[in-house]
């Protein structure tokens, strides 16, 4: 059994006793999972694991949905709303660098976004109400999602019926988030997180000698300008009360230094909060590259793709889980209600589909040097949080389903 304390720092005494002496078993579970990290639709130790745990604990649950999801089912007290808690179990193609003992023994693949703190997690809220179905009314439905990383797990899960038999009401979810301290809670209804779109664009010109560039058509000029040109969509068509970006990530052409190349290729990401958008930047990205090419009379390939909406959060809920958070969490910085950030999120099928709310549970803890951020080969976060993160959830539920008829 791992033996980890809870930060000194906090004060933990809003946490249960019981949730309390959960947190060793919470952390060796986390741990075991970080040194077993596995990419999208490619989590099948971890589902295994989840569902070893679900069956000792007596957890009617269905597993292989959308190839290795996991949906558990905890009946209340007596009838009632069905409440959805959503958790993704995938890990990312980062090696780690962490010197620590539970770094991952896969090579090339770890847990650097807090997926095995948030598996671990709903698998305390498992457990916990497993054994107090008296706490509640209704239903508990625990959704273990693959590959929110990419290429996203939720729609595939939804389209197999994840929100049906018995019908969810409501779903929450949390994000560990190294972006705010241990002992913090981002909270806010609306939008949260953004739109994901992505874009892979060719651009055909005419090669030839780089001393001779009026017998070519420059397919680096034509790219560079099309870049440029992307940045005034922010900078000049979209509300400037709203927020959008518009990245170009990655720009390739040409093999000599004296040879004018004849084609380039580029990539990018957009985001956006508000769904108004949903069509507009796919519309304008082509416009620009379109008018460009034509202008140096080159041509051109355009590969648009959307991959996440943004992640709206219903008011009502959102109103729910800040209450909850004003109860668990006593710290200066408390609940922060502006919290929001231009990465994305599948939680966002979810809720398009029933009204919920996705928030961010501080994690980072500087004095430990657990800061760095998502997606580093260095990320880790407190372990703190975890106890933190079963006590939110099991009073939402307990929360929601007093509450709703």
């Amino acid at each position: 059994m791992v033996s980890t304390p809870l930060s000194p720092s906090l004060d933990t005494s809003r946490i249960r006793a019981e949730i309390q002496s959960l947190q060793a078993p919470l952390v060796e579970w986390r741990r075991h999972l970080h040194q077993r990290p596995e990419l999208g639709f490619r989590e099948e130790i971890t589902a295994a694991f989840v569902s070893q745990k679900l069956t000792e604990w007596g957890i009617n649950h269905q597993t292989g949905i959308a190839k290795t999801g996991i949906v558990a089912l905890i009946p209340g007290s007596q009838p009632g709303p069905v409440l959805g808690i959503r958790a993704d179990m995938d890990a990312l193609p980062i090696q780690e660098q962490n010197e620590v003992p539970y770094r991952s023994q896969h090579e090339g693949v770890m847990h650097a976004c807090g997926h095995d703190g948030h598996t671990a997690i709903a698998l305390g809220v498992a457990y916990y109400l497993s054994r107090h179905p008296e706490s509640f009314t209704g239903t508990v439905k625990l959704i273990f999602q693959p590959a929110e990383e990419g290429p996203g797990g939720a729609k595939p899960m939804i389209e197999a019926g994840v929100l049906k038999h018995p019908d969810v009401d409501a779903i929450i979810g949390l994000h560990l988030w190294n972006n705010l301290p241990l002992g913090t809670a981002g909270v806010r209804d609306g939008a949260l997180m953004a739109a994901v779109e992505l874009f892979d664009c060719t651009i055909s010109g005419k090669g030839g000698h780089g001393a001779m560039p009026h017998q070519t058509i420059d397919s680096i000029v034509v790219g560079s300008q099309v870049i440029n040109a992307l940045q005034t969509i922010v900078a000049r068509n979209v509300d400037p009360l709203k927020s959008g970006v518009v990245t170009v990530g990655k720009f390739h052409a040409g093999h000599a230094l004296n040879v004018i190349a004849d084609s380039a290729q580029l990539s990018g990401t957009v985001r956006y909060f508000d769904p108004a958008y949903d069509t507009f930047f796919a519309q304008r990205v082509e416009q620009i590259i379109a008018g460009v090419c034509q202008s140096h009379g080159a041509s051109y390939t355009l590969n648009y793709r959307k991959l996440y909406p943004p992640v709206i959060n219903d008011g009502a809920i959102a109103n729910l889980i800040r209450s909850v958070a004003e109860t668990v969490i006593e710290t200066p910085a408390g609940v922060v209600p502006n919290c929001q950030t231009m990465g994305g999120e599948d939680m966002s099928f979810f809720l398009q589909e029933v009204p919920g709310c996705y928030f961010f549970l501080g994690s980072a803890n500087p004095e430990r040097g657990l800061a760095y951020p998502h997606h580093h080969p260095r990320f880790d976060f407190d372990e703190t949080a975890l106890g933190m993160g079963v006590e939110m959830f099991v009073r939402c539920v307990e929360k929601y389903c007093s509450t709703v008829k």
